[in-house]
């Protein structure tokens, strides 16, 4: 494995073939993220998006947790002294988490509570243990979590947010799993060979039709439609980029294809 390094021992980047993972590693206290993390956390999103050897992006919590949530001792330092700052490293760094143009997946055990659910929902893909626990807790805390934030998780959701934003409750993987928040509950022994499975598939594919396909469901979520502006945009992207002719060819010729683009300038 090759690894990238890291901004912070708090948060580690690796690049292993074409999957690159970012790990939160404070084990010691459930990998609750810091300022410097999220900053750490945004850098890393754009280092592997503008990486063309990655194709997948992985997220995940070392040791026995996903990720607690916010570090609150520094949130509430932020709001004490009516600093914004906190929460613009966070908002900055699930941005470009969400905005990502490759797929992503969450891998979460254990713990996954407040800003530690918001990365995930920010995520393509949710797996998860049977033990793991989630939840989204500004009722507990007498915030108001913000409008982008809000918005990511009505939209995997719909109504059924607001039991979570409401009570602050926390739900199994069991319940997570039917309102639609995790999309594959798994044994713990399992859990490893099927993200290697999914990540190779995702791999495999052609990233034009991904990066394509997630900014067009962002925007019918976001807007209702795909505008004609966008649509024109990726039709040329397709036309200039070589990607279907190689498909067709593959497809033609019985072999795997080897997808030539590696993402827009």
């Amino acid at each position: 494995m090759s690894t990238g390094g890291a901004s912070l021992p708090d948060l580690l980047v690796s690049v292993d073939g074409a999957i690159g993972t970012i790990t939160l590693n404070r084990p010691g206290k459930r990998n609750a993220v810091t300022y410097d993390m999220w900053l750490a956390l945004g850098a890393a999103c754009h280092r592997l998006a503008a990486d063309a050897a990655v194709r997948v992006v992985v997220l995940r919590g070392a040791g026995d947790h996903f990720c607690a949530g916010a570090d609150i001792t520094e949130l509430l330092a932020d709001r004490a002294t009516g600093s914004p700052s906190f929460m613009d490293a966070n908002m900055a760094a699930e941005h470009a988490l969400a905005m990502l143009p490759k797929p992503t997946i969450a891998v979460v055990q254990g713990d996954c509570i407040g800003g530690g659910c918001a990365v995930a929902i920010d995520c393509d893909f949710r797996l998860a243990v049977a033990g793991a626990r989630f939840g989204i807790t500004p009722a507990k805390l007498g915030i108001v979590y913000p409008p982008a934030s809000l918005e990511r998780s009505v939209r995997l959701l719909g109504p059924a947010a607001k039991r979570l934003l409401f009570t602050g409750d926390l739900i199994d993987a069991p319940e997570a799993h039917r309102i639609g928040l995790v999309d594959e509950l798994l044994a713990a022994d399992a859990i490893e060979a099927r993200l290697v499975d999914l990540c190779t598939s995702l791999a495999q594919r052609s990233l034009l039709t991904q990066a394509a396909t997630k900014e067009m469901i962002a925007a019918v979520t976001e807007h209702g439609v795909v505008s004609a502006d966008l649509a024109e945009t990726w039709a040329r992207e397709v036309a200039m980029s070589g990607e279907m002719t190689e498909g067709v060819a593959a497809f033609q010729e019985r072999r795997a294809p080897r997808f030539p683009w590696k993402g827009r300038r």
